[in-house]
């Protein structure tokens, strides 16, 4: 998952289940890219629900990544930036294992965009880290 941030629009491209989240202040997290998983597609065609999702045996299949056959087809968009707000990218190590209001807590409580990437790092590892855990964070100044 890539960003490309111009004036007040970022263009996210993505394959795999790594995800791009929009973090607003009122406590709203929108997730922007959609996971090019197993499950997920199950989810999509009505076949798993929500909660036979989280427990499913083969979740961690990917149908779309990257060094999958030699093509590869990314998903590419421009959405508005979440201003005010925050852009968060992280892999299924942080999103997989920490609930989304301990990751909104642990952004909105840091005093930085360092401390809080941190905070959510240390917070996947308290809970397992059973997964590479990597946190992008970015706000717009001004």
């Amino acid at each position: 998952t890539a960003a490309l941030v111009l004036g007040q629009q970022v263009t996210i491209a993505h394959v795999g289940d790594s995800r791009a989240y929009a973090i607003y202040p009122d406590g709203r997290m929108e997730t922007i890219t959609r996971d090019h998983s197993l499950v997920k597609r199950l989810e999509e065609l009505g076949h798993l629900s929500k909660d036979e999702a989280v427990n499913f045996p083969h979740r961690n299949v990917l149908i779309r990544a990257l060094g999958q056959g030699e093509s590869l087809e990314a998903d590419i968009f421009t959405v508005p930036f979440p201003s005010p707000g925050h852009l968060l990218i992280c892999s299924d190590g942080l999103w997989n294992v920490v609930d989304e209001k301990d990751i909104y807590r642990a952004i909105t409580d840091a005093p930085n965009l360092h401390r809080a990437c941190q905070s959510l790092v240390e917070a996947a590892n308290a809970a397992g880290g059973p997964d590479n855990i990597s946190v992008i964070l970015v706000q717009m100044i001004g």
